[in-house]
């Protein structure tokens, strides 16, 4: 390995454009130099200097890349990252991993095969409201938990015409959104024991599922999910309530908002957050404010830098990984079903939290 390692990102969408390219840039120890895209012109303006390759495959498997990024469509993932790991590189799949819990363990099973790093990009491990939300739970703060309420909703009433809103395999927010407050409850909590999960499709016109309700079955502890594109409302981001006493969060992270201003990641004031946490139970007597945490998405990178140079654990392992599609698939099972499902998960993937 050189002194520097050598990126490919395939797709320059909003999450290659705005999460990928930056983030890369901003990481000590590696260059962005080849590019998977067919916008031409447009991909020199936003990262200049770099190769760009049309066809995703040949990015995939391209001789100037130590490690893929891919953001492209959900449903090209799983071939993608085969392709990348079969041709020796590290690998990293933007959130959600692959359609199926099957595609995600048979690329775990391949990239153990190569020796290679393979991750999935869960940013919001790093939002400042759950690092607050995690924090305070894991110093005992509210006892012991019985229910976690997390909800994240836009309000976006016309369905645009992309990929992410028309009806396709791995389209609507369930595989979006969804994918990220299963993994930052899993973090939380492990794998849950049951899903019940109503999924539905709100927006006149709409293709894609643009609303969800999940619960998660913890022994007698739930953890609700929620998320709609109707929500002209502010929701409260986070509620949790414990056996001494309950947090909430009601804004979230404001990383997102800054990358797509243009702000450099690390720079001074990214990811400070200027909504406190509220704690409230017996004995705090009135409602007492608790400082959030910055979010941390630049550590992201550093940590697949780290397991890629240094050989530490990647920061989203792919059993891991495998583990949410296991939870998006028993979503989608309970959906359908209209009953509560239990998910199945390996011995591996259940040690993997």
């Amino acid at each position: 390995m050189s002194a520097y390692i050598r990126v490919g990102l395939i797709g320059l969408g909003y999450a290659g454009r705005h999460f990928h390219a930056p983030l890369i840039s901003a990481t000590p120890g590696l260059t962005l130099g080849v590019i998977g895209s067919r916008q031409g012109p447009a991909v020199a303006t936003t990262c200049p200097g770099v190769t760009v390759v049309a066809d995703p495959m040949a990015a995939a498997r391209h001789p100037d890349a130590d490690l893929v990024v891919i953001a492209t469509p959900n449903a090209t993932h799983a071939a993608l990252a085969e392709a990348a790991l079969r041709a020796g590189k590290h690998v990293v799949v933007d959130k959600p991993f692959t359609l199926t819990v099957a595609e995600a363990r048979a690329l775990a099973r391949l990239a153990a095969a190569e020796g290679r790093i393979l991750s999935v990009f869960q940013n919001r491990r790093w939002d400042s409201d759950f690092l607050g939300i995690r924090r305070e739970i894991a110093a005992g703060r509210l006892g012991e938990i019985v229910e976690l309420r997390s909800e994240m909703s836009r309000f976006r009433p016309e369905v645009r015409d992309r990929w992410r809103e028309r009806p396709g395999a791995g389209a609507g927010i369930w595989y979006d959104l969804g994918s990220h407050l299963i993994d930052q409850a899993l973090v939380l909590f492990g794998p849950p024991e049951s899903v019940g999960a109503d999924l539905r499709i709100q927006r006149p016109g709409g293709g894609a599922v643009d609303w969800f309700h999940a619960v998660l079955g913890y022994g007698r502890a739930r953890v609700v999910l929620a998320s709609s594109m109707l929500a002209a409302d502010a929701p409260t981001r986070f509620t949790v309530r414990g056996t001494r006493a309950s947090l909430t969060k009601r804004l979230g992270d404001v990383q997102e908002s800054q990358l797509v201003a243009g702000m450099t990641p690390g720079a001074s004031g990214w990811g400070s957050d200027p909504d406190p946490m509220i704690l409230r139970g017996r004995g705090t007597g009135a409602p007492i404010e608790v400082p959030a945490p910055a979010g941390r998405y630049p550590d992201y990178y550093a940590a697949i830098r780290d397991a890629i140079g240094d050989g530490k654990e990647p920061p989203v392992s792919p059993a891991q990984g495998s583990t949410v599609m296991a939870v998006i698939e028993a979503g989608i099972r309970s959906a359908s079903e209209g009953a509560v499902v239990k998910p199945s998960y390996t011995e591996v993937e259940r040690a993997a939290w």
